[in-house]
């Protein structure tokens, strides 16, 4: 790779520093090779970890003339490659300084950090490494790119995303909920229990919170498909999913599901429309399902 860290200068925020890689590197080969763009920028080895509680650690001096990745051994090839990202985020990000002298280590804990309170300083070093991570490993560009062929969002397309990159289907859940370009969100289910959520800008609350079971009325509570299926996309019950608020119409909803491997599912919801609608008018709801009927055409015609 022909990047160094000369072509870094002037950035210290994770997605400046995405930005400028890929500027010195536009040619990155996909899926990125991160233990060769770790070692052009400096991390001398990648070494395994031994130390309980943490999968992940950085070694380096307070000048950063040299950094050591090290990675908790067995983990799974795409956790793997997200931690070494996560920790070169920490290498390049000139202000993330560590607890103890020259030493990070990070939990899975802290590999799942999305958002932190600007006072807590440690946990948003941590939130920052994980941008930095996504945003190398699912460059934006190249992510925009392998989606813009696609018309309505379909969970097919996220797997599509998990297997070019070569990223965890939750590192595709949520840059597919990102990139689409539609409302959409990706659920993640363990045993009936939401676990994780990842929105697009511009979706409408929802109502059920982490920890709250999946509704009763979702697909998810009767499609029974082996892990890998995917469900059909179904109109759903918007009043389930969606917080409402007085003067706006609930969305037409559409929902469906994809089947996991221990107790893990992840559901995709997926707002056609949300406006302010003073005068609504339950019968309206007729040309929605017009539409839907339509969508599930073209969707049968794909397959």
């Amino acid at each position: 790779m022909k990047v160094t860290r000369l072509d870094l200068d002037g950035t210290g925020s994770p997605l400046g520093l995405v930005g400028k890689i890929l500027k010195a590197e536009p040619d990155l080969k996909l899926p990125v090779q991160i233990e060769e763009l770790a070692v052009a920028l400096d991390i001398g080895r990648i070494a395994e970890l031994n130390a309980d509680g943490f999968i992940g650690g950085l070694l380096t001096d307070p000048e950063r003339s040299f950094g050591g990745i090290l990675v908790k051994k067995g983990l799974h090839r795409h956790r793997r490659r997200f931690t070494i990202a996560h920790e070169l985020g920490h290498f390049l990000i000139p202000f993330h300084k560590p607890a103890k002298a020259g030493q990070f280590l990070c939990s899975a804990s802290d590999m799942a950090r999305w958002s932190a309170r600007e006072q807590d300083r440690a946990a948003r070093m941590e939130v920052e490494a994980n941008e930095f991570a996504a945003g190398i490993l699912l460059p934006a560009p190249s992510l925009r790119s392998f989606l813009q062929p696609y018309s309505d969002p379909d969970l097919r397309q996220m797997l599509a995303v998990h297997e070019h990159f070569d990223v965890s289907r939750e590192a595709a859940s949520r840059a597919y909920a990102k990139f689409k370009g539609d409302k959409i969100a990706t659920v993640l289910v363990k045993e009936g229990k939401i676990y994780r959520v990842y929105k697009a800008l511009g979706l409408p609350k929802l109502s059920v919170e982490k920890g709250e079971y999946v509704p009763a009325s979702s697909v998810y509570s009767s499609f029974r498909g082996e892990p890998g299926s995917v469900s059909d996309l179904k109109r759903a019950d918007a009043g389930q999913w969606l917080q409402s608020e007085w003067g706006k119409r609930l969305p037409a909803l559409y929902e469906q599901v994809l089947t996991q491997s221990n107790g893990y599912s992840t559901i995709m919801l997926w707002c056609e429309e949300f406006e302010l609608d003073e005068d609504y008018d339950p019968d309206a709801d007729k040309t929605a399902n017009d539409r839907f009927r339509q969508r599930q055409a073209r969707f049968y015609d794909r397959r």
